[in-house]
């Protein structure tokens, strides 16, 4: 049995997805529906059973599982960065997280977890996963800090060895159309170029970057989750590792890129940043991604304008923003 946490949310539906195009139909799904969209995610996957979250880690917790876990897909999290409550994300993201990986390791199960590459602050130390610049990280946003404590507990307790975290830079792709202010600008972009025919970048709040230059790793999530699979199949390659492109590109690249891939003229305005924002914005991330070949990892990761072109043109002209 899988467990995929997170499964009806962007990443996580986007594994399930993935393993039933491999055949793979033995998974138990864990999340908070709630009250948003996120449940027609499920609609099109084959699954075992659902489970809300809380629930599921009291039966973790109590050891009281009524199937053997083979391996545990976790990237169930509250991952809003500007999520102002710490005592719920210490708990939702970082003790969640920790006691689901010690029962992983206790029964034997393959556990990759979902990190952040917002663990990296403002860049000033790179973008290098290595184990010993991952301690003197300074995350900006308490989100960031939730996913770094789990980094920093892997590490103290030597299981980086045993088990996978990865640390996922900006993804974009099918099935982040519940994540309301979270979802990418990809997706933004594209609903404002179909109402207003421009799209808005934030203004620059910092000397060394013009307005829409500031740089991302951008990175399509069906990308990541052929590297989730990776290391799925691959069970003696384990630590901390960056997602994402190793490349980094503007605001403004990705938002020619929609344009293109919508067969619009370009049309892009600025506007000032939000004050939440200001101060815990990363300006540049690019990943460093020399474990790929160190690893003999085979996964080719796209360019944007590959990624949004498929996005656009394949899903969200279409009317359908889910994988199927």
């Amino acid at each position: 049995m899988i467990v995929v946490t997170g499964g009806a949310g962007f990443i996580g539906s986007s594994t399930v997805w993935r393993l039933n195009k491999l055949g793979i139909r033995d998974i138990i799904i864990v999340d908070d529906l709630d009250s948003s969209d996120k449940w027609k995610n499920l609609v099109n996957l084959d699954y075992d059973d659902y489970l809300h979250k809380d629930i599921f880690i009291n039966m973790v917790r109590s050891c009281n599982l009524p199937w053997k876990v083979d391996a545990i897909f976790h990237l169930g999290a509250c991952s809003s960065t500007t999520e102002r409550d710490a005592e719920f994300l210490m708990s939702n993201n970082a003790k969640y997280t920790i006691d689901l990986c010690k029962f992983a390791v206790n029964v034997g199960a393959r556990f990759i977890n979902a990190s952040s590459a917002a663990t990296y602050g403002d860049g000033s130390l790179g973008f290098n996963d290595d184990i010993e610049i991952a301690q003197k990280l300074q995350p900006l946003n308490m989100y960031a800090y939730s996913k770094h404590l789990v980094d920093l507990w892997l590490i103290k307790n030597r299981l980086i060895s045993s088990v996978v975290s990865l640390k996922f830079f900006n993804v974009y792709g099918p099935n982040e159309y519940h994540k309301n202010s979270m979802r990418s600008v990809i997706y933004k972009a594209f609903e404002q170029i179909q109402k207003t025919g421009k799209v808005s970048l934030f203004r620059s709040n910092h000397p060394d970057y013009q307005d829409g230059e500031q740089k991302r790793d951008f990175v399509y999530v069906k990308d990541c989750v052929e590297l989730m699979i990776w290391f799925l199949n691959n069970k003696n390659i384990n630590g901390i590792f960056n997602v994402g492109t190793g490349i980094a590109r503007t605001w403004n690249d990705l938002a020619c890129s929609v344009f293109v891939a919508m067969g619009q003229q370009k049309n892009i305005t600025y506007i000032d940043m939000p004050m939440e924002l200001c101060g815990k914005y990363q300006n540049f991330t690019q990943a460093n991604m020399s474990w790929l070949q160190k690893k003999d990892c085979p996964i080719k990761f796209c360019s944007i304008e590959d990624g949004i072109k498929d996005y656009v043109r394949n899903y969200l002209q279409m009317g359908n923003a889910s994988l199927s």
